[in-house]
């Protein structure tokens, strides 16, 4: 843990557990070291409902960690079956997972991964044609719009970890979907024939990824350099950018797509030759932001106003177009919506472009009248603190740097 941290004192930890025996050997370790510090522990679990007997596992599993002193709480998702149904469930889960982990008030959220599961990660990426940046794996450390992502585990074998709760005298859950040929990942596994991660072939692969992964750390590193001499990042989800500072070189172009993923909420990273073909025109769309010249030759970087996501129902929490984290109050027939039009009536009290503006969550009341624009206007009768907006893009913020 001590290279993620630091937590401070009495840290909150929240730790994703499947049942089986490396989530549960984490839950353990995590209960051990929280203990030591004063802190707690929430074990989340998550039923995908995929198997009419996930239910009672996923009940079975929060009574293992409540006999092991681990306060646990269970994610019903109810995931419909079909195609790319792994993928799927493991992205359901994890933003499950996270907007559980803020809920209990915990900043960190464990995930159990281990030496063998990077390892089959970085086969996997290299048998489909992964660049640099995707043979360095798995992240020890990962921003997601609610908690910090923790893998502390990624340098342990397997084994290790099964003896873990092995000791503690618990029967783990063993999914029969880990066994399953039918998925690729699986047959990489069973080619690979090292279960315990303690074998020559897994330690070669997991080291690969951790040289990869320090490499990425340099780059990740020189390019937050770039992106804090060259842009200023507001709370309002828009940027301005100085494109000499920037640079037109392989990093201001990987700097610039950066920061339109943050800016237009993509989930995925954006591509590097369609930012530099962007960068070379001045200007244009992609990945859901909008960038256009500005005042002192600088680019405006702002959420593209075609593709900003229709009027959500106020009940919090929720994440609004992919972009801002609405908590607080539950109001009947209100609504979370673009300021849209109505962003001229706030031109003068504000600094914030007019395209960002209108971008900007407000709340609408049951009769489609503005009733709050955070920061900027609060209506008759409303009390300022009842609701938080925090810009928390989808895709996760930059890391910390």
């Amino acid at each position: 843990m001590a290279p993620l941290g630091p937590f401070g004192a009495a840290p909150s930890l929240a730790v994703a557990v499947s049942g089986g025996p490396h989530s549960l050997a984490t839950a353990l370790l995590a209960r051990h070291w929280v203990a030591a510090r004063g802190g707690r522990v929430v074990a989340l679990v998550a039923d995908h409902g995929l198997r009419p007997e996930s239910g009672a596992e996923a009940d079975h599993v929060t009574g293992l960690l409540a006999g092991a002193g681990i306060t646990a709480a269970c994610l019903r998702l109810g995931l419909p079956s079909g195609a790319r149904m792994q993928e799927r469930a493991r992205m359901a889960r994890l933003a499950a997972l996270t907007e559980a982990a803020a809920r209990h008030g915990c900043p960190w959220l464990l995930l159990g991964h281990h030496r063998g599961d990077q390892a089959e990660t970085l086969a996997f990426r290299a048998l489909r044609g992964s660049g640099a940046a995707g043979l360095a794996a798995m992240a020890a450390l990962r921003v997601a719009p609610d908690c910090l992502i923790l893998r502390p585990l990624l340098g342990v074998a397997p084994a290790r970890l099964e003896a873990v709760v092995a000791a503690a005298g618990i029967s783990p859950i063993r999914d029969p979907s880990n066994d399953n040929p039918r998925f690729a990942r699986i047959r990489l596994r069973q080619a690979l024939a090292d279960p315990g991660g303690e074998g020559d072939g897994v330690q070669a692969l997991a080291e690969a990824a951790a040289a990869f992964a320090l490499r990425r750390a340099r780059q990740e590193a020189a390019l937050l350099d770039r992106l804090a001499a060259a842009a200023e990042i507001h709370p309002e989800a828009y940027a301005w950018v100085d494109p000499k500072a920037l640079g037109s070189d392989a990093l201001g172009v990987a700097a610039l797509a950066r920061l339109i993923g943050l800016i237009g909420g993509a989930t995925w990273p954006v591509p590097l030759e369609a930012t530099a073909a962007l960068l070379a025109r001045g200007g244009g769309s992609l990945a859901g932001a909008w960038i256009r010249p500005g005042a002192g030759g600088r680019l405006l970087v702002v959420r593209d106003p075609g593709l900003i996501a229709p009027a959500h129902p106020l009940k919090p929490p929720f994440l609004w177009d992919g972009r801002f984290l609405v908590t607080g109050l539950e109001r009947p027939g209100w609504t979370c919506g673009a300021l849209g039009s109505a962003a001229a009536t706030f031109r003068r009290q504000t600094k914030t472009p007019l395209a960002a503006l209108k971008a900007l969550p407000a709340l609408w009341d049951e009769k489609g009248k503005l009733a709050v624009l955070p920061g900027l206007f609060y209506g008759e009768g409303v009390e300022a603190s009842a609701w938080r907006l925090v810009f928390a893009p989808k895709g996760g913020g930059l890391p910390p740097g």
